[in-house]
């Protein structure tokens, strides 16, 4: 893989597109839909290759909290 392409793939329960070379430019989404748009665009932009892995999301997000879940304050009643 050549810097900045793209591999847009399900991971713990969400979509990321992974960039090679730069993986502070890796970013995650919500759906499928929207991570290969967002490749796309970024390898657009850049003259690069997006690769999109066709797996089923395991829709188990991994990361402790429910997307309905307010949004905790850090100290908010300690």
């Amino acid at each position: 893989m050549a810097k900045h392409d793209v591999t847009t793939k399900a991971k713990n329960g969400q979509w990321v597109n992974e960039v090679d070379g730069d993986p502070a430019l890796s970013r995650s989404f919500r759906s499928r839909d929207e991570a290969v748009q967002a490749g796309r665009e970024f390898t657009a932009e850049r003259g690069t290759r997006h690769t999109v892995v066709h797996d089923e999301p395991t829709r188990a997000i991994t990361d402790g909290g429910d997307p309905e879940d307010e949004t905790p304050v850090v100290g908010e009643g300690a």
